[in-house]
């Protein structure tokens, strides 16, 4: 396998030694199904003499069982990984193959071609310096090209192949060559793709893929391999201010503390004055430490530790940067995200976002508009389904150090992670900060929350009252309130009904507006703890997410859940409202536990079975738990009122 070297027989040193310093440039494929993405990668592999010979004869044999060439050899299956692959003939995950030639050392992936595997392609692309973006011949422009053209350019990468597949279908016509082309640079211009090199090929003949073909005489510009090898990527990365994402602080021993990472860009030399961010601390390097000793310069993608002059306090996900060009500090952010998962994303829920080595709390605000790919139309938009790409207001629950992302992929691009599965289901680009964000700061309040709980003679919390519409849990919380102003505790009760009638009457039942409705309440039952009451939620809250987002806003122990847990037949059998015979009619929209799931607790401090236990009993419970946890004073009266 391998382009020959003569210094592999002569001098295998030296031979391992101009490997090792060849530069490497990461490209993707990218095109509409069937446009000869795989076959032109195969192509490339088999030409550059990069497949073992068991590999060859393995090809060999696939292609007269499942190959698509009349049992020619078909190089598109040393692509094509995946048994689903091979079977319908299309590439559905991303795959990655390395090759190299005497000039340069190679990273390709080929990405899928399908709009619903576009989640693929944009992580195929994310790595990526050059595209190679495949037309077919016959076909020209069509709604998928445009698609991974804009994909191309909303990610950053600037280099662009044309390559004009399957021109013997077409009798390698310049004419439809140069109609492609043209209609393609118009539709670039417009998403700023002004890079292009477009070359007509046939990747399953090898025409100019690395020896020009003596069929497109009228072509004059460089093979397929010879761009490849000969492109010039600017590598902005080293040119760019020092970043320093801290994953791991080194600390071995008493005597050594350093702060490791992957420098993401810039370069930094013992001396330099840094500042670590968010915290605003500053200090000088004293050394620049690797598993090979230390040095007196480090550039970006170097793996380094930084040891500082000062004693200062640095953890995971701190930026060091240098003082006289500095990233900017926010917490909320103007971003376009490239929704990934099955599950639309949802405005008001909660996600973990992770920019660089940081991890924080991150919820989408507002979607200002999604973009249809095909058109670049702006569309009005309250959610992301998968693969939908969006512009949004994005707020975190702490500051972070940030570059936008056209300044610098590394500290300007995130991705969102979903809190429960820990999936990825989105990707992100930060475009800059909103100003409205430095108006607003943390007021400090000198009559706090203990004090106001004290005055009372009680511990605040929040009772959340889950469970299906007639299960019972307004009745239960209802006189769980009772019991507790008997016994000359302050509470309030927050009903999902009463709540929509004011503060949520602009909401609907949508998975959104669910949210939506759960994040007010939530933030509403916050302030009440914060004014020392017991405060008692009853919604029925569907998905568990939203339960520990409010989980989330008060401190340890604040927070009891109660699943009111009621079969649905039995509450269907209840039905107070009439409420269920309309939705099984089809009048209702969005009903839980007909056309909408209901996520049941799965850690509940409290569980109440209504067809085991009376709503008087459930209540009794309910205080007993309080009572014991210190929050209200112990029973023993009459609770009636």
């Amino acid at each position: 396998m391998a382009h020959i070297s003569d210094l592999i027989a002569t001098d295998i040193d030296q031979y391992l030694k101009s490997h090792e310093h060849k530069s490497l440039l990461r490209f993707i494929t990218c095109g509409s199904v069937d446009d000869g993405k795989s076959t032109l990668i195969g192509r490339l592999l088999y030409d550059s003499k990069m497949i073992f010979e068991d590999q060859l004869a393995a090809i060999e044999a696939d292609s007269k069982k499942m190959g698509t060439q009349g049992g020619k050899l078909d190089l598109a299956l040393l692509v094509d990984g995946l048994a689903a692959e091979r079977e319908q003939g299309i590439t559905i995950d991303v795959a990655y193959r390395f090759f190299s030639t005497d000039k340069r050392k190679f990273i390709v992936a080929d990405t899928p071609g399908h709009e619903q595997y576009t989640r693929n392609m944009v992580t195929g692309a994310s790595t990526a310096s050059l595209a190679i973006i495949l037309i077919d011949a016959n076909k020209g422009v069509l709604t998928q090209t445009r698609r991974h053209s804009y994909l191309v350019s909303l990610i950053g990468i600037r280099h662009i192949v044309l390559a004009i597949n399957k021109m013997d279908m077409v009798g390698f016509s310049r004419d439809i060559f140069e109609t492609i082309l043209q209609d393609y640079r118009e539709f670039a211009e417009q998403i700023g793709l002004t890079s292009i090199v477009a070359i007509p090929i046939s990747a399953l003949n090898g025409e100019n893929i690395t020896e020009p073909s003596a069929k497109t005489p009228w072509y004059t510009g460089p093979t397929l391999m010879s761009h490849l090898e000969t492109v010039q990527i600017d590598d902005h990365s080293q040119a760019a201010p020092f970043r320093l994402p801290v994953q791991w602080v080194n600390r071995p021993n008493q005597s050594f503390r350093g702060f490791s990472g992957v420098i993401a860009s810039g370069t930094v030399h013992p001396g330099d004055r840094l500042r670590v961010l968010p915290s605003g601390k500053e200090s000088k390097v004293a050394r620049i430490v690797t598993i090979d000793g230390d040095l007196q310069e480090a550039v970006a993608e170097q793996s380094v530790t930084i040891v500082l002059e000062d004693e200062i306090d640095i953890s995971r996900g701190n930026v060091l940067a240098r003082v006289d060009a500095l990233p900017s500090v926010a917490d909320q952010f103007k971003v376009t995200i490239i929704w990934m998962a099955e599950e639309a994303m949802l405005p008001g829920r909660q996600y973990w976002v992770k920019v660089g080595t940081k991890l924080a709390l991150a919820t989408v605000t507002d979607v200002k508009h999604k973009i249809n790919v095909n058109t670049l139309e702006k569309l009005a938009a309250k959610t992301l389904e998968l693969n939908e790409i969006g512009v949004c207001n994005l707020s975190l629950d702490q500051p972070i150090a940030f570059d936008p992302y056209v300044e610098n992929r590394d500290t300007g691009g995130f991705i969102l992670i979903d809190r429960l599965t820990n999936g990825t289901v989105g990707a992100g680009l930060i475009h800059f900060a909103l100003r409205r964000a430095e108006n607003i700061h943390w007021q400090a309040i000198e009559v706090n929350k203990g004090a106001h709980a004290a005055i009372k003679n009680q511990k605040a919390c929040i009772l959340w009252f889950t469970g299906l519409s007639g299960s019972g849990k307004s009745t239960i919380a209802n006189l769980v309130e009772k019991r507790l102003y008997s016994l000359g505790h302050h509470t309030f009760l927050l009903d999902g009904d009463n709540v929509r009638h004011g503060l949520n009457r602009d909401l609907g039942f949508t998975d959104a507006d669910r949210v939506e409705n759960i994040r007010r309440v939530a933030e509403v039952a916050k302030l009440m703890v914060e004014a020392g009451l017991i405060t008692l939620v009853s919604f029925i809250s569907p998905f568990r997410t939203e339960r520990r987002m409010a989980r989330g806003l008060v401190e340890q122990g604040e927070f009891v859940e109660v699943f009111v847990n009621t079969p649905l037949a039995v509450a269907e059998a209840r039905d107070p409202k009439g409420l269920y015979k309309k939705a099984r009619a089809g009048e209702i929209k969005h009903f839980t536990g007909i056309d909408s799931e209901y996520e049941p607790s799965e850690n509940p401090e409290i569980m109440i079975d209504t067809t085991l236990d009376s709503v008087e009993a459930a209540a009794d419970r309910i205080v007993r738990y309080l009572a014991q946890k210190g929050s209200v004073r112990e029973v023993g009266v009459d609770f009636s009122i």
